[in-house]
């Protein structure tokens, strides 16, 4: 007989993949199974084992991969099997997520169930939109409703006319279908024709669009602004409050979309620091590191290092730390071969990287550039016929080996990886960029640069309105040569250092912008 499963019932919240609970993060991470909705933020399957079975459970108007039946029973099927299941839904699974019916389901058949609370998008989807539910002097109350049911069906479930002035706040979701009958229904019912209406589409996401307009005038609103499903639908006066409350009035980085080129791997540690900031970053990971290494190479380079016949290994990148020492592993070789060896890292993230290998640098040069590493490098006891390997990237900056060989150094460049273009950037954040969709473009190597120039085909026209914002000088030298010109040069080089700048130059820039306007 085998072991009872259990099953998860997880509202991933309306769109950020921040915006997820903790308890909901824990039990992605160790599913073996995830059926998941449209609406979940497909970046929470990253957090998903691998080896997980991953099941498109999602419904869009007019068509769904699996009925609700089907839903159920695959939950009962994998939760008798033995199976941690997670069901992972938009917004809150018991608010019209019909999580309340997949939960009965798994109590009839005897399977184990945990229902873990979600932000429902009624209400974090308007704080995205700059919208609060509630105000004090302005709402005490609020409404939320379903506007899949026709007003003008007399067996809808929602009574209309009394929900027009039973509440301040009446948000709906699913409603953009049937905006011109709701609408006049809640009119009809008394709610005054000026009322201010609000439509929030893809909240909480790169692709968020909000639309306001008098509750009389907002289905034609919607029409003429294309506003497609999803999309909340809120009534109130709360939504005039959106003029000061609009995120992007609360923050320099808030509701901004930033194109975010670093590689998969290390991505996720500015990603995170743009959520923090509530941006709704777009991730095109631009690096995808192919080795390019010469075992022959490899194998003499483990040999002179284990001798203790290097004066220096210099590490240029985390990526270059990772591959070099995994690269040594093979050869039988461990961090005791670096025991004659001093160590040089450009960057505090290439440092943080070799610290996490069980090796602290001796040298971390104040400035992130190659030039400034051979300098300092050199002002240690001099390098003239001094031995240096240089572990890094096929094709990759000049600047390091040319100053280190100025001073007198014997370089051994090792080739390792190629910083290549992925084959399959991610297409919508694609469309994003070429439809000029993008606020800001941020590059923390001149590898990311290039390589999203191949990927749009040697065109960076598309961002021509974004403020470009660079992680050193030879990354920003990099961009002007490709036809970038740059906002933002980090003096710190790193990703905190570049978040830091990108936020006091927005704030100079919104700064500026409101001097021009008092003044006018």
């Amino acid at each position: 007989m085998s072991t009872l499963g259990h099953a998860w019932l997880v509202g991933a919240g309306p769109g950020d993949p921040g915006w997820i609970t903790v308890a909901g993060l824990e039990a992605l991470r160790h599913a073996e199974v995830v059926l998941y909705d449209r609406l979940a933020p497909p970046e929470l399957l990253d957090e998903v084992p691998a080896d997980a079975l991953l099941i498109n459970a999602g419904k869009a108007p007019g068509r769904q991969a699996l009925t609700q039946d089907e839903t159920n029973a695959a939950l009962v099927e994998h939760g008798l099997a033995g199976k941690r299941v997670v069901r992972l839904k938009g917004g809150d699974p018991y608010v019209f997520g019909r999580g309340g019916e997949e939960a009965m389901a798994l109590a009839e058949a005897g399977v184990p169930c945990t229902v873990i609370p979600g932000i429902t998008s009624a209400i974090a989807g308007l704080n995205a939109g700059g919208i609060p539910i509630t105000h004090r002097g302005v709402a005490v109350s609020f409404a939320v409703v379903t506007g899949h049911e026709d007003p003008t069906k007399p067996e809808s479930q929602a009574d209309w006319q009394r929900l027009a002035t039973a509440t301040d706040t009446l948000v709906v979701l699913m409603g953009v279908g049937n905006l011109d009958a709701i609408s006049a229904a809640l009119i009809a019912g008394g709610r005054a024709p000026s009322t201010p209406a609000a439509l929030v589409q893809q909240a909480a996401t790169p692709g968020q669009r909000v639309v306001t307009a008098p509750l009389s005038e907002i289905a034609e609103t919607a029409r003429t602004e294309n506003i497609q499903s999803p999309a909340l639908f809120v009534v109130g006066d709360v939504v005039a409050l959106r003029d000061q409350l609009d995120p992007q009035n609360l923050g320099p980085l808030a509701g901004k979309r930033v194109l975010v080129t670093r590689s998969r791997q290390q991505a996720s540690t500015l990603v995170s620091a743009l959520r923090a900031e509530g941006a709704r970053p777009l991730v095109l990971p631009t690096i995808e590191a192919q080795r390019r290494a010469d075992p022959a190479a490899v194998a003499n380079a483990a040999h002179q290092l284990r001798e203790g016949r290097y004066a220096w290994v210099a590490f240029t990148s985390a990526v270059a730390v990772d591959a070099f020492l995994d690269m040594l592993a093979e050869q039988g070789t461990d961090t005791r071969a670096f025991a004659g060896t001093r160590i040089c890292t450009i960057g505090d993230a290439t440092a943080r990287a070799l610290a996490a290998r069980g090796l602290i640098a001796d040298l971390v040069p104040d400035e992130a550039t190659g030039e400034a590493a051979a300098a300092a490098m050199a002002g240690l006891g001099g390098l003239r016929n001094e031995p240096v390997l240089l572990p890094r990237a096929e094709n990759a900056h000049p600047a390091l080996p040319a100053g280190l060989e100025a001073a007198g150094a014997l370089v051994d460049d090792l080739t390792l990886y190629l910083s290549a273009a992925p084959a399959d950037p991610p297409a919508d954040v694609l469309a994003a960029i070429r439809a000029g969709a993008v606020d800001v473009a941020m590059f923390s190597s001149s590898s990311t640069v290039k390589n999203l120039a191949q990927i749009l085909d040697g065109d960076l026209s598309s961002l021509s309105g974004a403020t470009i914002a660079c992680i050193g000088p030879t990354t920003a030298e990099t961009a002007r040569e490709l036809g970038l010109a740059p906002d933002v040069v980090a003096t710190e080089h790193s990703v905190p250092g570049m978040v830091t700048a990108l936020r006091a130059h927005l704030w100079e820039q919104a700064a500026t912008l409101a001097g021009s306007e008092t003044a006018s």
